[in-house]
């Protein structure tokens, strides 16, 4: 079949941004193969995120009401269900931690081969997957042979979606043996979250090697100040101890989709890349007009952070 199924990714009460994004590579896959594009929810308040979801290209919306929090034997149970009741051409579902729980037992139960953190499709002779490997210093293509596909999209990668649908928004009951549910979530401890989540910000200054000493960091908080921005790094400065963990955007940390993005002093190494290329708007503040970063930047300013930065600020305080 040509139709395309994908499952929604939420964690205490709030959809995931990735489910935007799921939607918006789903539709690319149904457009492709001529199909239409269904979206599962399971567990939570599933009629406000079905009408969340209810965006501009889907089709129809599966609800299952079963639980409040992620649980991977509901979850797997459900979406195999779906996917049998609807013979999907592909099941697409988010590269998170949730979706890697149960991605496997879904297309292990379904007799489909997975293929995990997708980045980009190509449909010009049947379905090619682009991941990247490496510490993503290397793309691969994976040719998807078989009529079915399990995949897993990796975050910050397509758009989200947008705009109002009018989907079918429809209920599916799922028989699950009470039995079989060998685990729940009794409630959430945070360990070391930290004092920010960089991956909600709208606007994000993110400083990089570029700024030498700690004590220059004082002045990038400084233009975070008069920005109205979120203070981010790259690797080197958190594993300089100049920064904490939650502050790390890169394979390695988080990955964030900002409006706008501005890297001052950061070179751009793919790893760095892979978790900001998302953002609408990138802006890039560095002395070597040769710097990586300034190959997917929308402005570039070569020039000292040291004489810019403080100009910044003066001309946003």
């Amino acid at each position: 079949m040509s139709d395309v199924v994908i499952v929604a990714d939420h964690r205490r009460s709030e959809l995931r941004p990735v489910s935007y994004e799921l939607l918006t590579a789903g539709r690319e896959l149904a457009d492709a193969t001529g199909g239409d594009l269904h979206a599962a929810v399971v567990g939570g308040d599933v009629e406000r995120f079905a009408e969340r979801l209810d965006c501009e290209g889907v089709d129809a919306i599966h609800t299952v009401a079963e639980g409040e929090e992620f649980n991977h034997d509901v979850t797997a149970a459900a979406v195999t269900a779906l996917a049998d009741a609807l013979d999907p051409g592909a099941v697409v579902m988010p590269n998170s931690v949730n979706g890697l729980d149960y991605a496997p037992a879904v297309a292990t139960r379904l007799s489909l081969p997975l293929v995990t953190d997708a980045v980009a499709f190509d449909h010009d002779d049947g379905l090619t997957v682009t991941r990247e490997m490496y510490g993503s210093k290397v793309e691969t293509a994976v040719d998807v042979t078989s009529e079915s596909v399990a995949l897993t999209v990796r975050g910050g990668e397509w758009p989200a979606a947008g705009g109002v649908g009018d989907a079918d928004i429809e209920p599916f009951d799922v028989e699950i043996d009470a039995s079989s549910i060998r685990s729940t979530v009794r409630g959430f401890e945070e360990v070391g979250a930290g004092d920010v989540d960089i991956g909600d910000a709208e606007f994000v200054v993110s400083v990089g090697r570029g700024i030498e000493e700690e004590e220059n960091l004082e002045l990038i908080e400084e233009l975070a100040e008069a920005l109205d921005a979120t203070l981010a790094a790259s690797r080197p400065i958190v594993d300089s101890g100049w920064l904490p963990k939650n502050r790390q955007v890169g394979q390695s940390g988080k990955v964030v989709t900002p409006t706008v993005y501005l890297a001052v002093g950061i070179s751009g190494a793919v790893q760095h890349v892979a978790g900001m290329k998302g953002a609408d708007t990138i802006i890039a503040i560095n002395t070597d007009p040769d710097a990586p970063i300034f190959d997917i930047a929308d402005y570039g300013i070569v020039d000292d952070l040291f004489e810019v930065v403080p100009e910044l600020i003066e001309r946003f305080e």
